[in-house]
């Protein structure tokens, strides 16, 4: 009985303290993108099947905003996995970070509404890779939401991780014109951010 109970106030105050279920999305997510076949081709489409459960909702009912940031977190998670880029930055001794996102609603995601999320690489420069990320909806395709994210490379560059993988020099896509502009906004942010700062341009800004 005192095992039970003391079972019990353990498994309250682990809740309590963290986010249990996240955690065990993100294993449940890489060991399901670790028993999928690889994807070889580095600019293929990802696609992650998910759904809106109850505690994903807001006061209208609907899926809360920062609800498509974590699931959008499985779906890269899963996406670096199967597509060998996690693997190619642990083999370097490097890490990566997110360091910047944006995301554009566009219609909203209900109680039990199935969803799919395609993640796809954009590009990259020498210091991070861009993704682009559509939750669509499968029932008639309409993209609900799409997610833009900037994945900074802690200790190497990007062209260093795909050559890793690939076994050759590979160059990077061109950049879509939204995406330029996206990165402009980005940067005369940091540039604003440092100035009223009075901090001076660091290698390490985002």
């Amino acid at each position: 009985m005192w095992l039970l109970v003391l079972i019990l106030g353990l498994t309250t105050v682990l809740f309590s303290l963290l986010d249990v279920w996240y955690f065990l999305r993100v294993f449940l997510a890489v060991l399901r993108a670790r028993l999928q076949p690889v994807v070889k081709d580095l600019l293929k489409v990802h696609t992650y099947s998910s759904l809106v459960l109850p505690h994903d909702l807001d006061f209208l009912f609907h899926m809360n905003n920062s609800r498509y940031l974590r699931e959008a977190d499985f779906a890269r998670l899963s996406y670096f996995t199967r597509s060998g880029l996690f693997g190619a930055i642990q083999s370097l001794g490097a890490g990566m970070v997110m360091a910047a996102c944006t995301v554009r609603y566009r219609r909203s995601l209900r109680l039990l509404e199935r969803f799919e999320i395609q993640t796809r690489l954009l590009c990259w420069d020498d210091r991070a890779f861009y993704v682009e990320q559509r939750f669509v909806s499968p029932k008639d395709g309409f993209i609900c939401a799409v997610l833009l994210s900037r994945q900074h490379v802690i200790g190497n560059s990007p062209d260093k991780v795909v050559q890793s993988m690939c076994k050759r020099k590979v160059e990077s896509p061109e950049f879509p014109e939204e995406l330029v502009h996206w990165i402009s906004y980005n940067d005369a942010s940091s540039q604003k951010l440092r100035a009223e700062s009075g901090v001076a341009n660091s290698a390490k800004d985002q």
